[in-house]
């Protein structure tokens, strides 16, 4: 349960000093304006302006010195800075908002289109990478950015006229706060550290590096061979880890022989995994591999081999490498774990990890175990996690939907002139569903596929999915349902909220929400209309089954970066040798009463970690809030009940559910669903 404090325990905790506060927080760093110096500054303001502005003062004079630095200037001029640029009253301070968020977005929206150009030839499938894509991906619009604000002061500005809460302050203060004292707050997120522009440029290289080595981790399937050496899949088919695996293996469930592909798949992930996959065999068409036994062929004959040397665990850390350079930097969120959930999410690491435990240790994980292995007619193997039997499509051939597709969509130009009809479909009105779809841009992605939000009003969000040279296949049109999903959150959320500096969602959880919603609906919009008076419930055990994965996924995530602050030295053997052992962990305590199979580390496949690290909390919060989100749904349309609730902006999350759905972030109606659902199922 969160810590509510008081407005009156708020202003003693700062009226004793936030330089302190900060100091507790990063003792490496020495501030340089004494807290003598704020105490006159703020008693000089308040003498100016009135006593009524004490608590506004205080916060905003020590949170500007805690990031002002000797060169900014003397603590002669630091008073005289406050003294001049503190605006003393609400007028002043509205004007000053204004300019703010208008200059604020120009800047933001022109950065970010750079960026975007920059990484067309990393993110689309627009030829071979060459050095000059990854040196221009490599560089960072935003890395100078901070230090540029700081020397002009223009930062300084923003922080002592909207000075930052904390998460708990947001709690406490928030439900009280109006639409413009909110975007006040959020003005007063942007500058809650001050890390040097060497720092950033290193964090986005290393970003980058994680994000070709994913993009190009590729397996050619058609070059597998099993234990009698027969290949089981045909065509120029390459898989990108993880996701491509996952989706291939999902997709053979609705497949007589689909068993032995699975298998097959599965036993090459415990080699990525375990980094004793052949490093020859990536992304490489030249050579054969026999996964089960680690053989490699070329022209029939076999070959030495060597594996990958633990790659997959240098490039994250390397992620957790740069994040400790950027800590003691960071007064507010010290850690990159508080940065990706007090931060980031908004929610606490040990708020998320009830939720998930609350749903993880129900007995009706177990229950819905027993379900798949009699639907299935076997018991279950670990990759069962990713079941999709409950779902329309699993009966049907991936032959036969990737078909239907590319008569509808065979390319990115057909998918994003169909859109809108898509739009239509979903409930919005004709005009509502042309304004959307005009603000996006659909394009072939290099990687598994993504959304690219736009920052200033002016400008398009990106769609990207994996297209084939020879068209959309159906994996490929269920992630652009996906992204799409996030596309017309990108859009409401920026068009529709009344403050730019309120734009988006509380965090990325709420984001995926949405692209839930989007994606389960694929085949309906391919006008596969199921008329099963029970799919309700298997709708609800799906998404079940799959919230459970990816919540264990997420607290091997959390776990991992643990281990890594406990062990910051750790060298990427270690690193391995403790992720595999973190991920048997989390299945032993919570799959193996479910599965009946112990000391599988198959949670630890997960493309995520690697080049997104701390983001996998998002995608299970998202399942529940998702879940929240289409009961309110029933029976309304969709497209005026999410532009309703995607509208209100960027709240703290259970402020935004309030408003959704009249309650807090809860796994709670998940597991009444799932016990109403089994009753009807498996009674």
């Amino acid at each position: 349960m969160r810590i509510i404090i008081t407005t009156a325990m708020i202003l003693a905790l700062f009226m004793a000093g936030c330089q302190q506060d900060l100091a507790d927080k990063t003792t490496e760093k020495m501030y340089f304006i004494s807290l003598e110096t704020q105490n006159e500054v703020i008693e000089a303001l308040v003498e100016k302006f009135g006593e009524e502005h004490r608590e506004w003062a205080t916060r905003g004079v020590g949170q500007v010195a805690a990031l002002w630095e000797e060169t900014d200037g003397t603590a002669k001029e630091f008073s005289s800075f406050c003294l001049e640029n503190f605006t003393g009253s609400a007028e002043a301070r509205e004007e000053l908002f204004d300019k703010l968020t208008k200059n604020y977005e120009v800047l933001w929206g022109s950065l970010h289109q750079i960026n975007v150009d920059f990484n067309k030839g990393v993110h689309l499938d627009i030829g071979l990478i060459t050095p000059i894509d990854m040196m221009f991906a490599g560089y960072s619009p935003y890395a100078h950015l901070a230090d540029d604000f700081f020397k002009n002061k223009i930062a300084f500005v923003t922080i002592l006229n909207f000075p930052h809460y904390s998460l708990d302050e947001k709690y406490a203060l928030g439900e009280s706060w109006s639409r413009k004292e909110w975007a006040y707050a959020r003005m007063g997120d942007i500058f809650t550290s001050r890390v040097p522009s060497a720092i950033n440029q290193e964090s986005t290289q290393i970003a980058t590096a994680s994000e070709s080595y994913i993009s190009e981790y590729n397996i050619v399937m058609d070059n597998l061979l099993d234990e009698n050496g027969n290949t089981l899949f045909t065509g120029d088919k390459r898989l990108i880890t993880h996701w491509g695996l996952r989706d291939e293996l999902k997709s053979q469930y609705g497949n007589e022989d689909g068993l032995a592909r699975q298998r097959m798949i599965h036993q090459v992930m415990l080699r990525i995994i375990g980094q004793d996959i052949p490093e020859m065999v990536i992304n490489n068409p030249d050579y054969q591999w026999n996964p089960f036994t680690n053989q490699v062929f070329q022209n029939n004959s076999e070959v030495e081999a060597t594996p990958e040397p633990d790659t997959r665990y240098r490039h994250l850390l390397n992620a957790f490498q740069v994040g400790l350079k950027v800590d003691k930097y960071s007064p507010n969120y010290p850690t990159a774990i508080e940065r990706a959930f007090n931060q980031g999410l908004e929610m606490t690491m040990e708020e998320v990890e009830a939720l998930f435990v609350e749903v993880l240790s129900s007995p009706l994980f177990a229950q819905v175990g027993e379900l798949i292995s009699e639907r299935l007619g076997r018991p279950l193997e670990p990759f069962d996690i990713w079941y999709d039997g409950f779902k329309t499509r699993s009966a049907i051939p991936e032959e036969e939907l990737t078909e239907l597709v590319r008569k509808r969509h065979a390319t990115a130009e057909e998918f994003e002139k169909e859109m809108e009809k898509i739009l239509l479909q979903l409930g919005w009105t004709p005009e509502r569903a042309r304004s959307i779809a005009s603000k996006i841009v659909v394009e072939g992605s290099r990687g598994p596929g993504h959304a690219w939000g736009a920052r200033m009003r002016s400008q398009p969000s990106y769609l990207r999915t994996r297209i084939p040279a020879d068209g959309m296949d159906y994996k490929g049109y269920n992630i652009a349902m996906h992204e799409l999903g996030h596309n017309v959150e990108q859009t409401i959320t920026l068009h529709d909220v009344d403050y730019y500096m309120m734009n988006g969602v509380p965090n990325t959880a709420f984001t995926e929400a949405l692209a839930f919603i989007f994606q389960v609906r694929d085949l309906e919009v391919l006008g596969l209309k199921n008329e099963d008076p029970n799919q309700e419930h298997l709708n609800a055990l799906d998404v079940f089954w799959g919230t459970c994965e990816i919540m264990g996924v997420a607290l091997v995530d959390a776990a991992v970066w643990r281990w890594m602050y406990e062990n910051p030295d750790a060298t990427p053997a270690e690193l391995k040798e403790n992720v595999i052992r973190i991920a048997k962990e989390v299945w032993n305590t919570y799959f193996t009463p479910a599965f009946g199979i112990e000391d599988s580390p198959i949670l630890g496949i997960y493309s995520h970690m690697i080049n997104y690290p701390l983001y996998l909390s998002a995608y299970p919060l998202g399942h529940l809030i998702e879940f929240q989100l289409e009961a309110q749904l029933d029976g309304l349309k969709i497209g005026n009940e999410m532009d309703r609730v995607f509208s209100v902006g960027n709240l703290v999350p259970n402020h935004w559910m309030e408003h959704a759905v009249n309650g807090p972030v809860s796994g709670r109606p998940m597991l009444d669903a799932i016990e109403k659902a089994l009753a009807v199922i498996r009674p």
